[in-house]
């Protein structure tokens, strides 16, 4: 009974991320957070019989997702912003 659940579970988050296609990278890293985190959640579930696990660890894996992505896109703002003031002092020193 436990193998089936684990196993409809975790077909459940393959689906889930396979689905991922036309979303932002911001959904698309939460619902992949949370897919990890209820795969994770299930496992922990299994072994102590306590099932509120998977959804412990889906709110949890979301919750990561989402902050894992807000930070690769303040990282990513930043090289554009060190890139293009460089490019600029380029071209300053160009012009003289």
């Amino acid at each position: 009974m436990k193998s089936k659940l684990i196993l409809s579970s975790a077909l459940c988050a393959t689906l889930a991320i396979g689905g991922c296609a036309g979303m932002s990278s911001s959904e698309q890293s939460t619902l992949s957070g949370a897919g990890i985190g209820t795969a994770a959640g299930v496992a922990v579930g299994a072994i102590t019989g306590d099932w509120a696990w998977a959804a412990a660890g889906a709110a949890i894996g979301a919750g990561a997702g989402y902050l894992t992505d807000r930070e690769r896109q303040k990282q990513q703002a930043a090289q554009q912003a060190a890139y293009e003031r460089g490019v600029q002092s380029g071209k300053a020193q160009a012009s003289k």
